[in-house]
């Protein structure tokens, strides 16, 4: 089953006190201690960062692990990641995470461990880069579209509600048809696909949704039906 998992904001990173979003991936794993291997090239291996993700991971029901890529820890990062339950990509520049999983073939293997069952998940630009398009901050202050990895149709817009310019930023560009329709995720919000469907959307803040953006005359912004974890 192909399942990928896309975080508006949250988890352990945002929200270190609140296990909700974490939680809700590793029980999707379907395995009672899960690999999982965290993927923090958008922040240029950020050592902060992979300290807080083993800092929360180390004290749940998993084996975690990292992927870097600028210290490899394997020639065979195909073997290293098709042995994994979990792929979860963590937030910063998309534009850099693209360019560095073309170099590395990073963008091939995860489609492959897609196809073979294993759960992607991430959030910001981790969230972003499943999608045919999304919103990055990745040129600037200035929020532009990007080409991303197709896995998901549409466009993908996470911070909804966390970063101010992210919602006028995202309706304009829709209604601009400057970037094609999709899904925005307030901070706090999962969105959960099998295939390429959107099954379920989860969330750790008791009033953060999600919501489809399309145009017709006019942007239109739906509401989604979002289950509060707590």
């Amino acid at each position: 089953m192909r399942q990928i998992i896309a975080l508006g904001g949250g988890g352990f990173s945002m929200e270190p006190d609140n296990p909700l979003l974490d939680s809700y991936i590793l029980k999707q794993s379907g395995k009672t201690n899960p690999k999982i291997c965290f993927v923090p090239t958008a922040s240029g291996d950020s050592e902060n960062y992979m300290n807080r993700y083993y800092e929360f991971f180390e004290k749940q029901a998993c084996q975690p692990s990292h992927l870097s890529l600028f210290r490899p820890p394997t020639r065979d990062l195909e073997s290293y990641v098709l042995e994994k339950d979990i792929i979860y990509v963590g937030g910063g520049s998309t534009k850099n995470l693209l360019a560095l999983w073309k170099e590395w073939g990073v963008d091939s293997i995860l489609k492959t461990a897609w196809e073979e069952g294993i759960l992607l998940a991430g959030i910001s630009a981790g969230s972003i880069c499943w999608f045919e398009e999304g919103v990055t901050d990745s040129y600037g202050d200035v929020l532009e579209p990007i080409n991303c990895l197709g896995f998901l149709k549409g466009s993908n817009c996470p911070h909804y509600d966390g970063e101010a310019d992210r919602k006028p930023s995202y309706q304009e560009l829709v209604g601009s048809k400057r970037i094609q329709g999709g899904i925005a995720a307030d901070d706090g919000v999962a969105l959960h696909y099998i295939g390429q469907e959107l099954e379920t959307i989860v969330s750790s803040r008791a009033n953060a949704k999600a919501y489809r953006l399309s145009v017709e005359e006019e942007v239109v912004e739906a509401v989604l039906e979002t289950n509060y974890l707590g």
